[in-house]
């Protein structure tokens, strides 16, 4: 397990020095840097723990034209280093920096008064005091403050101890969410004769040699050739900065802000639902305050930045504790994001920090699934962060999510990391639904089935075709999801009123408990009437046989379903087994010889009409096939049938 840790601190600071003075490693690397002696990009060291862990340190610029970079590497730390100069104190970027970490939520950390050895002690005594004083105001509150000096090395093991004490308490971020691979491209070059490496910080879970993984916001999959750590070859690698070789995808289709995951870890997106807090301000400058309404905004999401609208109204404001308040987030372009990521909002002109938070929802309600969006309902799943809670305040988020949507598919639960929903959730098929949903569609359900019952009371029950795509299109109607998860939960729904005893499923019909599933006398022998008419090899028009046979039309829609007569056109129909004799003779014909309809019309003594509307139904079956000669035995003609030898197949 590896702890990364992110400088923090004005320009000049000494942090490069510093940690150069700790681990032995130069983080600026560009030539630029070296040359102007100035981190421009985010740089990276380690120091290696006598347990066999490490320590990575993420080297960030404190230039203030440089904030971007530097949010690129704060975005994916778990601790900070905070670093002040003793002769010069805290500074603008100072501030920034920190009011940056408490808007990520960054509390694991330490504050470093370097260049211990250029004041007096009085002069470091009031330094100390007022970083203390800085860090009460942040997240990073009661942080220890040291003083270093990388010149003489004083100071140098208190602060490693310090280190080390740090990465075995802080929590490695993520790694509750259940082993749920993700790593955030901060770096992404290719090597002559090696292909494309991404470097980032690895959460959640392994990554592996040989192992696949998904490239988001893109939406491709990815092998990962090569895993190294620290620039070893490893077969596997389970936290901290990792650098990955990667097939079959070239240099130009990577960038810094992709994310490399497990499938279903995070999704592409460009509408977030977020809980916001005020971003704190540490210059008194009075221009700190939650966004405004449709306020244009930059999003720093993980490595990635993104131009924002906010959208604060009624179907996405909520207020929160502390003068927070949930919005919902409009980006120019998709980014990859999860349940619980953290972020900053920064104001672009005077560059300024507006807000911090985390992502309540990455696919926050959509079409019919806004109706259920309330305060309550937002505030409810702001209440809880799922990227850090235990497992009951995870199933109440995921009791609150499904609240918040309606229903939603078990694949965004899966998202979670095996989070389960609470009591309040209900199963329907692949889709996790709230009560009231269940409520609603049942009922819709059942009253299809009594209209059905009060229009046509001889009708036997309503046909379960029929049903299952009027709940579908309700369904629809009231939640977002897509069809087929809609007919998989609708076809749920129908047995479990089955089960229930609120519906009787019988075959293909359905219907009310006590509605008699027998058809009346009369109509049974209307029934039979128009099956003894049907029986003849030119029957007259079906009209006018069920007109004679005074059969009504439930009567006749009952011998259809009962598969008693064929309709192969509207007014041409037979009793099954007179369709089924004359069938078997086209069949045994055409294995002799091709058989044309004038030679199947004289073998039935009909005419043409008929012979036509048979040898028809059989093409269309693939018991018959035409061909120039005439109908052969088709695809799905019985083995008996197979035309002989001499038989000529045109």
């Amino acid at each position: 397990m590896a702890l990364v840790v992110g400088t923090a601190g004005h320009i000049d600071h000494g942090k490069t020095t510093l940690l150069h003075a700790l681990t032995g490693i130069d983080a600026d690397q560009l030539p630029e840097e070296q040359r102007r002696g100035m981190t421009i990009d985010v740089g990276y060291a380690h120091l290696d723990l006598p347990d066999g862990g490490s320590i990575d340190f993420v080297d960030v610029p404190g230039h203030d034209r440089l904030i971007g970079n530097m949010l690129v590497g704060a975005g994916e730390i778990d601790a900070a280093l905070l670093v002040v100069a003793a002769d010069d104190g805290p500074r603008p970027q100072t501030l920034e920096h920190l009011e940056l970490l408490d808007s990520l939520g960054i509390a694991a950390g330490i504050a470093a008064i370097t260049k211990a050895d250029l004041v007096d002690d009085e002069a470091l005594a009031s330094r100390i005091a007022e970083a203390g004083r800085l860090l009460a105001r942040t997240s990073l509150a009661g942080a220890p403050v040291l003083a270093v000096s990388a010149t003489t090395r004083r100071g140098l093991d208190a602060l490693r101890n310090r280190l080390v004490a740090l990465a075995e308490t802080a929590p490695v971020a993520e790694v509750v969410r259940g082993g749920r691979t993700r790593l955030a491209v901060d770096r992404a070059f290719a090597v002559r004769g090696r292909g494309v490496v991404v470097t980032g910080s690895l959460r959640g879970g392994a990554v592996e040699r040989n192992e696949t993984l998904r490239l988001e916001p893109d939406g491709r999959e990815v092998r990962v050739r090569e895993v190294q750590v620290h620039g070893a070859r490893v077969d596997r690698a389970s936290a901290g900065r990792v650098a990955l070789n990667l097939a079959a995808i070239d240099a130009s289709d990577l960038r810094r802000g992709q994310v490399l995951a497990a499938r279903d870890v995070v999704v592409a997106t460009r509408r977030l639902l977020v809980a916001l807090a005020p971003a704190v301000d540490l210059a008194g400058s009075g221009t700190r305050g939650l966004p405004l309404h449709d306020e244009r905004l930059r999003l720093h999401l993980g490595t990635d930045a993104a131009e924002a609208i906010v959208v604060r109204n009624g179907r996405t404001a909520a207020d929160l504790p502390g003068d927070g308040t949930t919005a919902l987030l409009r980006l120019d372009r998709p980014v990859a994001a999860a349940f619980g990521d953290r972020f900053v909002l920064r104001r672009p002109s005077p560059g300024a920090t507006a807000a911090g938070g985390h992502v309540v929802d990455p696919l926050p309600p959509l079409g019919p699934s806004r109706r259920y969006a309330s305060p309550a309902a937002l505030a409810a799943l702001a209440a809880v962060a799922p990227a850090v809670c235990p497992s009951p305040e995870l199933e109440a988020f995921v009791t609150a999510l499904v609240r918040l949507h309606g229903a939603l598919p078990g694949s965004r639960i899966r998202a979670l990391g095996g989070a389960r929903p609470g009591n309040d959730v209900v199963a329907l098929g692949p889709l996790l639904a709230d009560p009231s949903v269940l409520e609603t569609e049942g009922a819709a359900a059942i009253e299809a089935v009594a209209s059905h019952a009060s229009a046509e009371p001889l009708a036997g029950g309503l046909p379960l075709a029929s049903l299952r795509a009027g709940v579908v299109r309700d369904l629809r109607r009231r939640v977002s999801v897509d069809r087929s998860d809609a007919a998989a939960a609708a076809a749920a729904l129908i047995d479990r009123l089955g089960v229930s005893g609120r519906l009787v499923i019988a075959g293909d019909r359905v219907r009310l408990p006590g509605q008699s599933a027998e058809l009346p006398d009369p109509v049974l022998s209307a029934m039979a009437r128009v099956e003894t008419a049907l029986s003849v090899a030119a029957p007259p028009p079906l009209s006018e046989v069920v007109r004679a046979a005074a059969c009504p039309p439930e009567g006749l829609r009952a011998l259809e379903a009962a598969d008693r007569i064929v309709r192969l056109e509207p007014e041409i129909a037979y009793a099954r087994e007179t369709y089924g004799r004359l069938a078997a003779l086209a069949i045994r014909l055409a294995s002799a010889a091709p058989l044309s309809p004038a030679a199947f019309r004289d073998a039935t003594g009909t005419s043409r009409k008929y012979a036509l509307a048979i040898l028809e139904d059989l093409d269309r079956r693939g018991l018959l096939q035409r061909t120039p000669g005439g109908h052969v035995p088709g695809p799905r003609a019985p083995r008996a049938a197979a035309p002989s030898a001499g038989a000529p197949r045109s």
